[in-house]
């Protein structure tokens, strides 16, 4: 590459995002990262999902609580790799492991196939690895970008580091379909397996290629600290609970919507291939909305109305969204409300939510997170569901599960707000700290 050629990219670029000159390289090789990685997933999404329905439908519930635990679980042992080794390093073992998992559902897989049977059991443990190998990986990348990048840097570009994910989510899903019957579904895991490890490669490159000096040294540093100390930060630090309650809020909507979804359209559309062309197209109105906006506005937005309002933007589509689908329990107007929420969740709640992470300390960015992103998120599912039967038990309807969910938007919007101040708050106390490096800050306290 040339010397002129990272201040072309950047004119190029800064036609669409706000890039500097300097940032070129981290940002494409970021967005590539995100691009494999979201590709290796969407690839094993819908192999995952079709061997849950061997299950049934009423093990979901089950499915749910087995992922919930597995996060628990797997949140200890993601810690110790963070506390003993430095980021290239766990970021390498914790890839390459599930790499290695998808190399033994694959020999499983195929013996299966060979023999014409699929075990129940093995569907549920690969539904339960998924969820989890998805939470993980995404996780780490986030926390990775919010290690790499300051708080302005990620106003200004995380949205358009989103843009690589779902173009990979997009990728991932249109390799499955078109793949899935040529090479069989066993042979899907190795070509998402190498999708993982191209992803990998990007990462090492994001901080090997970019940063050098002194925070290149702070990043090939040992986080330390202990096994459970994110745990231990979350249940004391205001802030962290914060965004454990905004994230809880999200996910309770999210499966609010999600059984109301089954419901609606499953009596609405009884054909099965229709049904599924139907939600099809919902997913691909979701991806179109949400790229144009990454590309156009998530950066501008947030850089001009802060991370708090950003934040905020979700909930207040979630008031109105649950208004509107009570008023008129339509499937034209759940599908609006779908296709906006989940839009507005990939650009802008996502990047928003993401940049609150990078005024907390490192080993926050990746053991607290890493407890939020799944355990939390999880936790939401779980109380997403228990709370829609018990809604339904009281005798509510749609309409009625929807207005009830209108208190619940408004007060996530007040938290949404809150998490926006206090990031600026710990922001401006990080750059007063006593000479603290630019990738450290303050310990938070309550």
């Amino acid at each position: 590459m040339t010397r002129d050629s990272p201040r072309s990219a950047a004119r190029l670029l800064g036609r669409i995002v706000d890039v500097r000159e300097e940032e070129v390289r981290a940002l494409t090789l970021s967005c590539a990262y995100f691009f494999f990685l979201l590709s290796s997933y969407f690839i094993l999404r819908p192999i995952r999902d079709d061997m849950a329905v061997a299950g049934g439908v009423s093990e979901l519930k089950w499915l749910f609580l087995g992922t919930l635990t597995a996060t628990l679980i797997a949140n200890p042992l993601f810690s110790a790799l963070v506390a003993r080794f430095t980021v290239r390093r766990f970021i390498t073992i914790s890839y390459r492991v599930f790499l290695v998992n998808l190399l033994v559902f694959y020999v499983i897989a195929r013996a299966a196939a060979g023999e014409g049977t699929e075990s129940a059991w093995l569907g549920r443990t690969f539904y339960v690895w998924t969820s989890v190998f998805n939470l993980f990986v995404v996780s780490v990348f986030w926390g990775f970008m919010a290690d790499v990048f300051s708080t302005e840097q990620g106003k200004r570009l995380f949205g358009f580091i989103g843009v690589g994910g779902t173009l990979g989510a997009i990728a991932g899903g249109a390799i499955t379909v078109s793949l899935a019957q040529v090479i069989g579904r066993a042979n899907l895991l190795l070509v998402s397996a190498v999708l993982l490890e191209v992803a990998l490669q990007f990462a090492r490159n994001v901080r090997g290629g970019w940063l050098g000096g002194s925070a290149s040294k702070v990043l090939e540093s040992r986080i330390g600290g202990g096994v459970t100390s994110g745990i231990k930060h979350v249940f004391g630090s205001s802030y962290l609970l914060g965004i454990c309650a905004y994230m809880l809020f999200f996910t309770i909507g999210s499966t609010l919507l999600y059984f109301q979804q089954a419901e609606l359209v499953g009596a609405q559309i009884t054909d099965r291939a229709v049904r599924t062309a139907f939600l099809a197209k919902i997913d691909l109105g979701v991806n179109t909305l949400t790229v144009l906006t990454q590309l156009f506005l998530t950066g501008r937005i947030m850089k001009s109305i802060g991370v708090g309002w950003t934040l905020g933007l979700l909930p207040a589509v979630s008031i109105v969204g649950f208004l509107a689908f009570g008023l008129g329990t339509t499937l034209t107007a759940f599908v609006v409300f779908q296709i906006v929420r989940r839009a507005s969740e990939f650009a802008l709640s996502r990047p928003a939510r993401e940049v609150l992470y990078t005024v907390v300390t490192r080993e926050d960015k990746y053991k607290a997170k890493s407890f939020i992103d799944t355990f939390v998120y999880r936790g939401g599912d779980q109380i997403g569901a228990w709370t829609y039967g018990g809604l339904a038990l009281l005798g509510l309807g749609m309409s009625g599960i929807a207005f009830a969910a209108v208190p619940m938007a408004m007060v996530w919007l007040a938290v949404a707000l809150w998490l926006g101040r206090r990031q600026i708050e710990l922001g401006r106390a990080s750059h007063v700290g006593a000479g603290a490096p630019p990738t450290e800050s303050v310990r938070i306290g309550s």
